[in-house]
């Protein structure tokens, strides 16, 4: 194995912000935690001081990417409607409306084509225990896929009417 191969690929599962500063480790760390977190919590998983992990928390929550939850102790979480509202700005920007349209029809084509398949009208509906042991697999991927189709599809339809709204107004 090359050098290089070794700086391929994610970083290791133990040190996955070796080599970032302190504000990228606690931007990470929140980032991948699942449940909220005190300051003492991240700043370990981050490898810093808690005065530290407090000072940048703060600062992302005035940027609205954390939630600061008071009480003892106070408790920080990732504002995923933060995430989102970027992920649609970043659609909106980055494609047409006709291209985003697009994407919202080929999505939708492969929703109901799921729907079609397993005869139900959404992922949460399926039950894989009716299936034989060989398919499981195959079901579970389909089920995650479909699930993803259908955020996907929000997803770009509210880029689509941001878009389309955006053209409306420069227009007008």
């Amino acid at each position: 194995m090359t050098d290089n191969a070794s700086h391929d690929g994610p970083p290791p599962f133990d040190t996955p912000f070796e080599g970032e500063d302190t504000k990228q480790r606690i931007y990470g760390a929140v980032l991948h935690a699942r449940d909220s977190m005190t300051a003492a919590e991240i700043a370990e998983r981050a490898d810093c001081s808690e005065e530290a992990a407090r000072t940048h928390l703060s600062f992302y929550t005035d940027l609205g990417i954390v939630i600061q939850h008071d009480g003892r102790p106070v408790r920080y979480e990732r504002n995923d409607d933060y995430f989102e509202w970027r992920r649609v700005n970043e659609l909106a920007k980055s494609h047409t409306v006709e291209e985003l349209q697009t994407r919202v029809s080929e999505l939708t084509e492969k929703i109901e084509t799921y729907r079609t398949t397993y005869g139900v009208d959404s992922p949460a509906e399926v039950d894989v225990l009716e299936f034989d042991a060989e398919q499981v697999n195959e079901v579970y991927v389909d089920l995650g896929d479909w699930a993803t189709a259908i955020e996907e599809r929000r997803l770009h339809e509210r880029a689509r009417r941001k878009a389309a709204s955006a053209a409306a107004s420069s227009l007008g």
